[in-house]
């Protein structure tokens, strides 16, 4: 066999078995049930209305321009409507097709950083995989899941390869500019410190420096110079308010008292044994962390300089969300990796040591499984109450046995100790997104809501809205005009007075009588629920009158046994 062919073999050999294994898990899950509203609903609309307005370079929401986003995971998703037609399939395999480029990219950054420990790039695409909140949230039509493949390849093209030392810093300028045109400049913050640490982990920036930064500032320029090529025009296009939020107030905002998703500055500590579950609950990989004694290899240092600076500066800005230090998750999984495979080399009797294993998960599994099988009796003798509980409880017991099998699976001992437990985190998660759709997704689908209003809206009836619009309906229904907002009092009368064929929406934490007698449809949505009203009928119960009989009885959906009682 060819060199070449025998490498492309090889290659091919170390995506076996997880690559397909994730992506099965990955299409199963995200096709159990329709996109999430309000994150991928609200990306989804931004991209109908530029494609529908044929605006491809000035995102809008709801009829204005959208500062918060730039456009280029909107051109991705129109290159395949543009081949298969609009549709929201598309946009769901493009998110399998980057969370499959993550694993990917972080088994050839461990090849890179740790060429003398080849397990790292083997267990760190297996500790990627398995981590629960970075699987759901890949779930979501988002600008972090794109975000990262691009901050792992400008990362990737920092690290030396055997015939070749020195960066490649075009391609890294090239990936610095996408990751901008994905989520804007907080693509610099992800791979600034890898960067300006460099001479810490790379032996050829330590004897090049002079090198280094003068190139690598230079591919950073490069990388600003696509933003720019799209924002300078954008700006110009979208107004005057549109460029001044996007060039000015929209990242000031977030980093100093932020307008939106303020949190104080350990917000982030907590959440990290969650963010990193179910690793965070294997002894084994605390003992490798704990034990790491200098000399570090190239690949921890590494991993040190992208994640301990990243984390503090993200804890410093004002705005917090758990899923902004995403591309993060596959440094963690190279560190968690990189500690475990010193620990093998280094301390073999912590290495193997039963105490150390996954029998602390194996019991929780178990544990958790009980759990589940008891739940219906729990909620029958009304020991536990609560949507949650009344609503999983009708499936409870057949996903029971999957977590006791995961529990007994994770007390087995010997080899392939941390493909198991991933293997369980994996199919755990899995199945806890599998109970989701079966009991609690319909209170999340907005599709009866979402035709009503695009039926409305073909019928040129205006339509408002009560309280903050997220674009959930936007999509769906696809609507070809803006939702007005409006506000209880005169901002409704006159709504109403101007538009009598009207309807308005609000969202009620609980159902009146009247909702249920003069509104056009009502239907659960998370904890309260949404109410479709003609404008004169919600008007008139507003201002104390007795609104006409409707024509028609009003359509209620998707009521579980939980709501049904809540209404009597």
């Amino acid at each position: 066999m060819a060199s070449s062919s025998y490498s492309r073999t090889e290659h091919l050999r170390s995506l076996w078995p997880w690559l397909p294994l994730w992506a099965l898990a990955a299409l199963l899950a995200i096709f159990s049930h329709g996109p999430m509203p309000l994150y991928s609903t609200r990306t989804l609309a931004v991209a109908w209305e530029m494609w529908n307005h044929h605006d491809w370079l000035v995102p809008h929401i709801n009829g204005a321009p959208y500062s918060e986003k730039v456009p280029l995971l909107f051109w991705m998703i129109h290159a395949g409507w543009l081949v298969f037609g609009v549709n929201d399939i598309w946009p769901r395999v493009l998110e399998v097709i980057f969370g499959g480029a993550q694993l990917v990219l972080v088994s050839l950054l461990a090849q890179r950083l740790f060429p003398n420990r080849s397990w790292v790039a083997k267990g760190a695409p297996w500790i990627l995989l398995a981590l629960g909140y970075a699987f759901l949230f890949g779930l979501q039509i988002m600008y972090e899941v794109l975000l990262a493949v691009w901050v792992l390849a400008a990362l990737l093209c920092l690290t030396p390869k055997p015939q070749r030392a020195e960066p490649r810093w075009v391609l890294f300028g090239l990936c610095v500019g996408a990751g901008l045109l994905t989520k804007g400049p907080v693509m610099f913050l992800h791979v600034a410190f890898p960067f300006l640490l460099g001479p810490l982990w790379n032996d050829w920036a330590r004897d090049n420096r002079v090198r280094w930064y003068s190139r690598g500032v230079l591919a950073l320029l490069l990388g600003g110079a696509l933003l720019l090529a799209w924002a300078l025009p954008a700006g110009f296009a979208g107004g005057e308010a549109y460029r001044q939020r996007l060039f000015f107030t929209q990242t000031a905002g977030r980093v100093v008292n932020a307008f939106d998703h303020a949190r104080p500055f350990w917000w982030y500590i907590p959440a990290i044994p969650a963010l990193l579950f179910p690793f965070s609950g294997w002894p084994r990989a605390w003992a490798a962390l704990i034990t790491l004694r200098r000399p570090l290899d190239s690949g921890m240092r590494f991993a040190l300089c992208w994640l301990v600076p990243v984390m503090l500066v993200f804890s410093f800005i004002s705005g917090k969300q758990l899923y902004y230090p995403l591309p993060e998750f596959a440094g963690a999984a190279l560190l968690i990796a990189g500690a475990i495979a010193a620990l093998r080399d280094q301390r073999p009797a912590l290495a193997n040591n039963p105490w150390l294993g996954t029998w602390p998960l194996g019991v929780g599994g178990i544990l958790f499984g009980i759990f589940l099988f008891v739940l219906p009796v729990l909620v029958s003798h009304n020991d536990l109450h609560g949507e949650w509980f009344d609503s999983t409880q009708r499936y409870s017991r057949f996903f029971s046995v999957v977590f006791v099998l995961l529990g007994i699976l994770l007390l087995l001992r010997g080899r392939g100790e941390m493909r198991r437990l991933a293997f369980a985190g994996l199919v755990g998660t899995l199945a806890l997104n599998t109970l989701f759709t079966l009991t609690m997704w319909q209170n999340f689908d907005l599709r009866p809501s979402a035709q009503l209003l695009g039926a409305a809206d073909a019928e040129q009836r205006p339509i408002g809205l009560l309280g903050n619009y997220e674009g959930q309906f936007h999509f769906a229904g696809r609507l070809t005009h803006a939702i007005e907002r409006l506000y209880e009092g005169k901002s409704l009368q006159a709504f109403a007075q101007e538009h009598p064929d009207g309807v308005i929406v609000e969202h009620p934490e609980k159902l009146t009588n009247e909702a249920l007698r003069y509104a056009l449809l009502v239907q659960p949505f998370r904890s309260g629920w949404v109410v479709i009203w003609p404008a004169k009928s919600l008007a008139d119960l507003r201002a104390g009158r007795v609104p006409p009989e409707p024509p028609h009885p009003t359509r209620v959906y998707q009521v579980d046994e939980w709501r049904f009682r809540a209404l009597q």
